[in-house]
This record gives structure tokens, C-alpha cells and sequence, in this order.
């Protein structure tokens, strides 16, 4: 049983820095000596204690958890325990309850398994809702609680952004490593909420954010957003979140946008992916005249629409189009990022965004957290515009600096195991090939695409009864008949044998 990850052993001293962890000890030891009025060696004593754990080595992923979660491979499907019978009904919205598989609400998860309500194990194959990335209850996030023990507190505020949150922006600035740099780095909860803020910061080319603001450089133009649609011409490929001006940007609220469009208030236009001649068109359609391109919106593998991925030809010509006119691009990475070997897909595509949205995987489900990377030329908003309560969390912070170390000591293992995936997925799509019509997506971000949706229901449907975790987006009318997977990144060889062989007997 081989284990391919490199061991990674760090300490809340060693992410944050000496300093930072023997002020914190001397602040919280502070505040112990508050309460109790003992001896001051007494306090003493309690400050090396604390700093003992502050320096306290955490092994993020042990080899003795990777064989404990291959032994567990044979049992995947079947009942571990006898699960809860006495379940609360809820009280959620209809849609919701509609949807809603109370057998697969968790009791337990560890690693890249979950034991749902039925007490069976399941193979989060999608890492839970395409956001835990180093499975449930990873180890290094151990320094969590260590922080919460030593009285880090988690919430702050704008104007108190702590030492973590503060380091995180700087080590965020030098993982993009461009040479057009995003130098800048907003702190927000969602990615919609990061996804909203870009689409204010390239609204505010046209509109001022406030009274006082400087009359914006396009006041005079009406701006057009462009994004990825789908294959039919529509917009409802892209998903940028779930606030109103990015779900204007997915065809939602087609009444409104019809308002906006007919009063020149705003325009969406769609182009299909890897479509070249329709993306000419759109900028020699409206980037001249009374129409100016406000900013385009792009993800590069579209977990929204089959795990469609964009072409580097494409998404390089997308790139010189927006330099040449002065539209500025957001790459979308709420999906993509952390499930890079490079932390961000925009660096394997070689490209040099704008703006780069992050979220989902750098906390690993710890929280909700998002960033906005963005370069110092669009830094326009007033700080109400883009103020939220809980996004300069500390903890939220640390769980990123914690994801990012791992990822950076396993890049190469990231790389290989995400290839092999693919590889064997290509090999199972050349075997059925009479219901399967190509694979889509990009490493452990995979879309398999069938001819038919009701095999690919079907598909699925066999694939959770025999416990993978598995979706087919069938809700949206007219879009690829694809399963989705996301496999975590601390998903194995042994793992993905396991995986293709089931899909291999369904098949």
C-alpha cells in the first residue's frame, strides 16, 4: 500500500511566524493572570505551556490515516452502523425539500468518506458540495483548535484585520505570481458575495458607487458584460453566484434584464465555449459606439455545465482581446482553485487576469471564505462597497494558510494523481464509447458526458446505491447529459481503481 504524499509536519509557529505566536501566548497568559491572582512564576509557567503548543508540530495527513481510508475501500456502500431512525423533518423552503437526500445528511465523515442518516458508508467522489478538498476532518487543521486554545479569536472586523488574515493576503499577492501582478487582496465570506464585488468594481468604470465618488472614465457608455454561455446561446453555463447581478449574469430574472437592456441601464451577451468567431463578434459588436465592454466573467472548467473546460487556445485569445480593448477579466475560481498544483488553473493556462476569485476549497469546508485578488488599477470602491461583517475571519485565515502548505509540499503528487485519474477515465470512455461521449473537465475535476440523460441518470442513480457520491445535473434544461465528480485532493491510486471499476460495472 503506497502512500504518494509528502509528509508535511507544521506548527502554528511555523505557519505565523515566532513573533506572532509569543505575543499571542503573552496576551492570553495576560489574560489568564487577570483572573487568577496567583504567583507570577505561576504565570510563567503558563506562557511556556502555551507557547509549547503554539510550537506544537502537527502531522497534516499521516500515513497511518491514508492506510486506515484504503482499508475502508472494501466496505464503501454497505452498512457500518445502524444510523438514525429519529431524524428532524426541518423546516426549509419547498425546492429544498424537494431535493433533499436526508439518507446521505451526514453522522460522521473522516477523510473522503461520509456515514449518512442510512448508516451507510459513502465516497464523497465529489468532495462533498465540490468544497472539502482534503476531506472531513483533515488533520493539519488540527492548528485550528490549537489557536482557538491559545484565545486567537475568529472574529474581527474591516478596519482590525489580524496578523493571519493579514499574512494570508500577502502569501495569496505571491502565489499569483504574474508578472502583470494582482497586487490586492479583498476578504469576503461567499464567492458570491467575491463574484458581486468584481462585478461592482467593473461597474464602477460606469457608475459612480456613491455621491461623492469621481465621475466614472465611461459615464457616457452603456456597459456590456460578457461571459461564458452555454452551447445554445443562452447564458445559463456559468455560474458566478447567487446574488442579483451575478445571476443576471446566468440568465436568471430574464424580465429584469429585459427592463435593464430596453432603459440602457446594463447589457449580458454569452458566448459559447471554445467558441472563437462568436467571441469576435462580441467585441466587435459592443466595445464601440454607445456600448462598452464592462468586463468579462470566465471560469475555466465549467462545473455548472458537465465540467466543460475552456481550450488555452481559446481562453488566450479571450485574454489578448480584453487587452486590446481595456476590459478587464475575472477568472472565476471559486471550482478550479486549490485544485491546482499552482493553487489557481490561470496559472497553467498562462494567463494574466484582472481579477481572480477564490473561495470553496482554500478553507477546505472549514468556512465560508472567499478572496478577491485584483490588481491596483480597479482598487475604485469606497469600503462600504465591498464591507462585509465576517470576512476578515482569523480562523478562516489560518485554514487557508493550512490548505496552501499542504498543497504546496504535494504539487507534483496533485499533478500525477489527477492525470492518472483522467488517464483511466479516457480508457474507460474508448470502452464505452456507445454511451459515453467524451470526457470533460480538467485532473480530479471530471465530467463524464453521455450520449443520453437517462443513462447518465441512470449511471449515477447505480453509483450511490453502491455508495459513490455522485451528481448528474438533469434540473437544467438543455445541458450536457454529464455525471461530476471531484475527488478530494487526498484521494490515492488505490482509491481511483476502486472508482473506475464500479463505473466499469455499471457501464
Amino acid at each position: 500500500m503506497k502512500n504518494p504524499f509528502t509528509p508535511v509536519r507544521a506548527s502554528l509557529a511555523d505557519l505565523a511566524g515566532r513573533d506572532y505566536a509569543e505575543a499571542v501566548c503573552a496576551a492570553r497568559a495576560a489574560l489568564s493572570e487577570a483572573q487568577d491572582r496567583r504567583a507570577s512564576c505561576s504565570t510563567c509557567e503558563s506562557r511556556r505551556e502555551l507557547l509549547a503548543e503554539a510550537k506544537r508540530r502537527v502531522d497534516f495527513f499521516p500515513r497511518a490515516l491514508h492506510e486506515q481510508l484504503v482499508a475502508l475501500i472494501p466496505r464503501i456502500g454497505t452498512r457500518c452502523t445502524r444510523g438514525l431512525h429519529a431524524s428532524a423533518s426541518g423546516a426549509t423552503s419547498a425546492a429544498f425539500a424537494a431535493n433533499a437526500h436526508r439518507e446521505q445528511a451526514p453522522l460522521s465523515g473522516r477523510g473522503y468518506y461520509r456515514v449518512g442518516e442510512n448508516g451507510r458508508l459513502f465516497f464523497t467522489a465529489k468532495s462533498e458540495h465540490y468544497h472539502v478538498s482534503l476531506g472531513h476532518g483533515f488533520p493539519g487543521y488540527a492548528l485550528i483548535e490549537c489557536a482557538r486554545n491559545l484565545g486567537i479569536p475568529n472574529a474581527t472586523h474591516n478596519n482590525t484585520r489580524g496578523h493571519l488574515t493579514r499574512l494570508l493576503e500577502e502569501q495569496l499577492v505571491r502565489a499569483a505570481a504574474l508578472p502583470r501582478v494582482l497586487d490586492r487582496v479583498l476578504n469576503l465570506e461567499t464567492g458570491s458575495l467575491a463574484a458581486e464585488t468584481v462585478f461592482k468594481m467593473m461597474l464602477a468604470r460606469f457608475e459612480a458607487p456613491q455621491a461623492d465618488s469621481p465621475k466614472p472614465v465611461h459615464a457616457d457608455r452603456i456597459p456590456v458584460f460578457g461571459v461564458i454561455g452555454d452551447d445554445n446561446g443562452g447564458a445559463t453555463a456559468n455560474y458566478h453566484g447567487t446574488t442579483i447581478a451575478t445571476q443576471l449574469l446566468r440568465g436568471m430574472w430574464p424580465g429584469l434584464r429585459e427592463r435593464f437592456e430596453r432603459h440602457d441601464v446594463l447589457l449580458v451577451r454569452a458566448v459559447a465555449p471554445n467558441d472563437m468567431k462568436g467571441l469576435d463578434a462580441l467585441f466587435a459588436r459592443y466595445d464601440c459606439g454607445r456600448y462598452k465592454l464592462a468586463g468579462f466573467f470566465h471560469e475555466l472548467v465549467l462545473m455548472n455545465y458537465g465540467g466543460v473546460a475552456l481550450s488555452e487556445r481559446f481562453a488566450r485569445r479571450l485574454y489578448r482581446l480584453c487587452r486590446a480593448h481595456d476590459v478587464p477579466v475575472a477568472v472565476d475560481e471559486i471550482q478550479t482553485g486549490a485544485w491546482s498544483p499552482l493553487y489557481f488553473l490561470y496559472r497553467e493556462y498562462k494567463l494574466r487576469p484582472d481579477f481572480a476569485v477564490i473561495g470553496k476549497g482554500f478553507p477546505g469546508g472549514e468556512y465560508a471564505a472567499s478572496r478577491v485578488l485584483f490588481s491596483a488599477a480597479y482598487d475604485s470602491l469606497p469600503q462600504f462597497g465591498a464591507l462585509v461583517t465576517n470576512g476578515q475571519e482569523e480562523l478562516a485565515s489560518l485554514a487557508y494558510l493550512v490548505t496552501m502548505r499542504w498543497i504546496e509540499a504535494n504539487a507534483d503528487v496533485i499533478r500525477s494523481v489527477g492525470d492518472y485519474y483522467r488517464e483511466r477515465l479516457d480508457e474507460l470512455a474508448v470502452k464505452h464509447a456507445d454511451r459515453i461521449a467524451s470526457i470533460d473537465g480538467r485532473r480530479h475535476m471530471a465530467g463524464i458526458r453521455f450520449h443520453d440523460i437517462e443513462v447518465a441518470r441512470r449511471f449515477a442513480t447505480q453509483l450511490n446505491a453502491m455508495g459513490v457520491d455522485i451528481g448528474v445535473q438533469s434540473y437544467k434544461t438543455g445541458g450536457p447529459p454529464s455525471a461530476l465528480t471531484k475527488l478530494p485532493l487526498i484521494a490515492g491510486h488505490e482509491i481511483i481503481d476502486w472508482l473506475i471499476d464500479r463505473m466499469n460495472s455499471v457501464l
